[in-house]
This record gives structure tokens, C-alpha cells and sequence, in this order.
């Protein structure tokens, strides 16, 4: 698989300076962590689960969470567990499957659903990259862990964890500390299996009474908002001992009456038919997606929870690197600059300052790898269009 596969090669060669890497679920887990982009959620009840699966990768999507926990009811767990073993042997039995589908995760509630299901899927188990650990902390998260390491040991088989940080401990002042050094303690043991970390944003405001409104990002809800500022300060750092932490999930994509003027601007829309585009964005209320989707990269998150398809497009539009920053990057990341010192950049509006933009270079030379770098002239709108149709 690889990002913009779906869209003709023509297509990408006129749109990419660099075109996305291809990889497969066996791809080194840097690369895979990076290449995440946006993971989309779907309830493992779905009746024709495997065909969604098919219909999103032929759509673009590269990652994908079957649910078996909140989107859920209660009593639906048993059946939804039957459906998945179904749904997995169907998808193992099309022809050459595995190459052309998404990493594929399932979202537990309990850490005997691991390797209970890993059994049951039988052979189906080649499919599954791993598994989604909720309301993670160290109590809680070290029993989901050994359980991954059990089914591991069982089938032979590398499986990943996602480790979902959204419990009350870690979002209540008092407790957070102390939730967050456990956390990383417990996930510092298992590094070589935790692929990242996911945000559970809609459980932090579900303590608290509150839903933030389409015209408002996760950054604007400042209880929130300090919950992301830690996690990344403990979990994200670029020395070697962090993760890659992904965005919240953004909940809206249905037509709403507007409070706020729209956050999209008009002139990256003026030519040709991204006009049209801008309205279609602003009539499913996605101007706000965008604007969190940049929020996400300025602090520090990378990928996104998403639950609608529509989602997709746009948080991997946002992910290519631009022409400017792979520019610096090379630039900075040169041999000759191994001393440090500033230089002015390429494009001649910004300096580069070797030693504090090092770490910056060389996650975008990653993400590079992962999503592209754009042409010269190439803009997020062109990006976005031709994700959406193709």
C-alpha cells in the first residue's frame, strides 16, 4: 500500500516532487507509525465489514480500527466477536488480499480478547496488524500488554499496540503526574510493540459535561487542551525516548447551522473548480477538521482518529511535505552541517538553525518518506482534490 495510491500514477507524478513510499504491514514500525495517517473507525457489528474494508483502501485508507468497544452496545460483544472472525476469513479468502488492504486493528475491551481472537481468527490472523488498548494506564494497560505477547508467542505473528490514554487519572490535575510516569514506564517496556499512542479526547470532555462544537478545535477546550500539552511533553519528545502520538478524533460531518464565520480562507480556492471544493468543505462543516488537523502537527500529534470517510482526505492532504520544509530538511541534515551554525534558507524567507532544527528535519524527512513531498507549485488544495476523487 501507499499514500495517493488510489489516484492514477500520472496523476501523482504531475502532483509529487516525491512520491509516497510503497510499504506493507511487515514494514518497520517507524515507518509504519508515521504512515498511520487517518486510522478510521468502524463497529465490528457491520454485517458487510469486509467490503467496507475493500471499498476504504481502494478509497485511500491505510489504517483501520474494527471496534469492539464504545461504538458498541454492551450486549452486542459476543455477536460482534463472531462477526469478526466471519469478516477476517472472508477478507483472507480474496484472492491476493493482503497486499491491497489497510493495517487492520480491532479495539478490545478486555486483555483476553487478544489472544481468544487471534486464535479464532485462525489463519485470518495474517490480516491483523494488532490491536487498540482503551483507557490505558499502567495498571490497567500491563495485563492488555502480556496478552499481546501471549497471542504473539501463539501465532508466530508480529502484532502492535495502540494504547488509547483516556482515563480520568490522566485528565484530573491532581492524578496526572503520576498517571503519565506510569504510562510511560509501562509502554518504555513494551517500545518494541507499541506502535503509538491514540487520544481519547471524547472521553476528557465526558468527565467534564462537554462537547466541543464544529466550529471549535480540541485546542479551544483548555482542560483539554492541557491534557494534549502534557502527554506530548512526557510521551512525544524527539531524544529517542518518545512515541508517536496521534490527533483526536473529530466527531462531525453533517451540515449544521453555522455560529461563526467560516475558518477557510478564499484564495487557496480561486482557480478552477476549488471553489466548488471550498463550498462542498464548508457545507459539511470541515473548515474546523482542517484548521485542528494543523493544530495537531503545531503541537506535536501526528495521524488522526477518524470515523467518517469523508475525514480522510483531508487529514492526508495535510500530511504531505511541502516542497519549502523537505527543502530545509535537506538543507539542515546536510553532512557538512554535523557543526551546527545558522543558514538562510532556500527559499530565502527563514533561517535554519542546525542543532535545535535537527530533530524537526528529520521527522519530516520521515514523514517525507510517508506521505510525499509535493511539487514546487503543488498546493494542499490540489492535494485535497485529488484525494477526494481519485
Amino acid at each position: 500500500m501507499r499514500h495517493f495510491g488510489h489516484i492514477a500514477p500520472e496523476q501523482r507524478r504531475h502532483l509529487f516532487y516525491r512520491e509516497p513510499v510503497e510499504f506493507t504491514a511487515d514494514s518497520p514500525a517507524r515507518l509504519l507509525s508515521t504512515a498511520l495517517g487517518a486510522t478510521l473507525y468502524s463497529p465490528a457489528t457491520r454485517p458487510r465489514l469486509a467490503e467496507d474494508v475493500v471499498k476504504q483502501a481502494a478509497r485511500g485508507v491505510v489504517s483501520m480500527v474494527l471496534c469492539l468497544e464504545d461504538s458498541i452496545d454492551d450486549a452486542d460483544v459476543m455477536d460482534a466477536e463472531a462477526n469478526l472472525v466471519r469478516q477476517f476469513a472472508d477478507l483472507n479468502a480474496l484472492p491476493g488480499s493482503a497486499p491491497g488492504l489497510p493495517l487492520l486493528f480491532i479495539r478490545v475491551r478486555t486483555p483476553q480478547q487478544i489472544p481468544d481472537l487471534v486464535r479464532r481468527l485462525g489463519s485470518g490472523a495474517r490480516l491483523l496488524s494488532g490491536f487498540v488498548l482503551p483507557k490505558f494506564t499502567e495498571e490497567r494497560g500491563i495485563p492488555f500488554l502480556e496478552g499481546l505477547a501471549e497471542a504473539e508467542a501463539a501465532s508466530g505473528r508480529r502484532l502492535f499496540a495502540m494504547p488509547v490514554l483516556e482515563s480520568p487519572e490522566l485528565l484530573h490535575l491532581e492524578t496526572r503526574a503520576t498517571t503519565l510516569d506510569g504510562i510511560f514506564r509501562t509502554v518504555d517496556k513494551y517500545r518494541d510493540r507499541v506502535l503509538a499512542l491514540r487520544l481519547g479526547v471524547t472521553d476528557f470532555c465526558s468527565a467534564y459535561g462537554l462537547r466541543r462544537a464544529p466550529d471549535m478545535t480540541a485546542y479551544d477546550v483548555q482542560v483539554v487542551a492541557s491534557v494534549i500539552a502534557d502527554v506530548v511533553n512526557v510521551l512525544g519528545r524527539a531524544d529517542g525516548t518518545g512515541f508517536t502520538v496521534t490527533g483526536p478524533v473529530w466527531e462531525y460531518f453533517r451540515v449544521q447551522e453555522r455560529m461563526f464565520k467560516p475558518l477557510l480562507r478564499q484564495s487557496p480556492f480561486q482557480e478552477g473548480r476549488a471553489v466548488e471544493l471550498r463550498q462542498a468543505l464548508l457545507e459539511n462543516r470541515m473548515d474546523g477538521l482542517l484548521r485542528e488537523i494543523s493544530l495537531d502537527r503545531a503541537n506535536g500529534l501526528l495521524g488522526k482518529t477518524c470515523i467518517h470517510p469523508s475525514h480522510v482526505a483531508p487529514v492526508h492532504a495535510l500530511s504531505v511535505v511541502s516542497h519549502e520544509e523537505y527543502s530545509d530538511a535537506q538543507d539542515i541534515l546536510r553532512p557538512e552541517r554535523g557543526g551546527g551554525g545558522v543558514l538562510r534558507s532556500a527559499y530565502t524567507n527563514k533561517m535554519n538553525e542546525v542543532k535545535p532544527h535537527r530533530a524537526w528535519a528529520e521527522r519530516t524527512l520521515l514523514r517525507a518518506e510517508a506521505f510525499g513531498v509535493a511539487g514546487e507549485d503543488v498546493g494542499f488544495v490540489e492535494l485535497l482534490a485529488a484525494g477526494l476523487h481519485g
